[in-house]
């Protein structure tokens, strides 16, 4: 049997009892779309209630402080390993992060080659084959080619567990007409990487990066904005200081891993700005 109970003045606010407790019929009876009194309609277990009776829970349903979202985690002392390091992205990645003050160290499957991307990249990088990058680092960043992708990350699926996995691998093919996305199996190369590495924390970042300008010693800064995307916040929060360590950059949570296929699709419309204009556009994010 339907039961009407009537919320008036002094007690919930008529917004708040309609949207929480009336639903529809709550809306519709007068809160948010009419004028007058909140009618709540409700069945069966749910009975009227004195007022007393719902003072705790609207004492419960104050909102707890909002975190800053700028606020984010020291990331000074942390280890940061670029799988792929020896490739255009990777090798900027490790670069700028060096610069910044970040103790980095570069994989490739050939140890000897990462030595040598290493002593050229200097401030203190280090090179090794990935097995051993990815041991030694706290946060593995994932840049190696589309391609060989899967093979690279199932191979390390040991060395990599615990660990904080940032994936920038854009999946991309190119024909005559240019670069255009192609999207794997599991959505995306982030997923992919969760897929394979289900003992890791996976996220998504530094995908709209500019290979050329992290590159060049003779640019101080690179303005843009690092979309950063994860299932635990915490561990995105620790990516985007990471970007932040970088001047110009700032890591901007983009939401969770199921969104990360469009951001890596838009290197490909970054690629025909680029070749258009002759640039290195980036990302910036408005109002934020």
């Amino acid at each position: 049997m339907l039961r009407r109970a009537l919320l008036r003045g002094k007690g919930f606010p008529g917004w708040w009892s309609a949207a929480v407790f009336g639903g529809i019929g709550g809306l519709r009876s007068g809160g948010i779309l009419g004028g007058g009194p909140d009618v709540i309609t409700f069945t069966g277990a749910m009975r009227s209630r004195s007022r007393p009776d719902w003072q705790d829970l609207r004492m419960t349903s104050a909102a707890a402080p909002k975190k800053d979202p700028w606020d984010l985690p020291d990331v000074s002392g942390l280890t940061v390993g670029v799988l792929g390091g020896t490739g255009d992205q990777g090798r900027g990645l490790a670069y700028r992060l060096a610069l910044a003050g970040q103790r980095v160290i570069i994989g490739s499957r050939a140890a000897e080659r990462a030595h040598e991307a290493a002593t050229e990249i200097g401030h203190g990088v280090e090179g090794a084959a990935n097995a051993e990058c990815a041991e030694r680092s706290d946060v593995v960043v994932v840049a190696v080619p589309w391609d060989g992708h899967a093979r690279t990350l199932g191979a390390l699926r040991a060395e990599l567990a615990g660990k904080l996995v940032v994936d920038c691998v854009n999946p991309l093919g190119f024909d005559k007409k240019g670069a255009y996305p192609i999207k794997p199996e599991e959505g995306s190369a982030a997923e992919q990487a969760a897929a394979l590495l289900p003992e890791s924390r996976v996220t998504a970042a530094f995908h709209h990066l500019s290979a050329v300008l992290l590159a060049d010693p003779a640019i101080d800064e690179i303005e843009t904005d690092v979309m950063v995307l994860g299932e635990v916040r915490a561990d995105c929060e620790v990516v985007q200081a990471l970007a932040g360590r970088i001047p110009g950059m700032r890591g901007v949570f983009a939401g969770r891993l199921r969104n990360a296929h469009q951001v890596e699709s838009l290197v490909a419309n970054l690629i025909s700005v680029n070749r258009r204009y002759g640039a290195h556009a980036g990302i910036q994010l408005t109002d934020v």
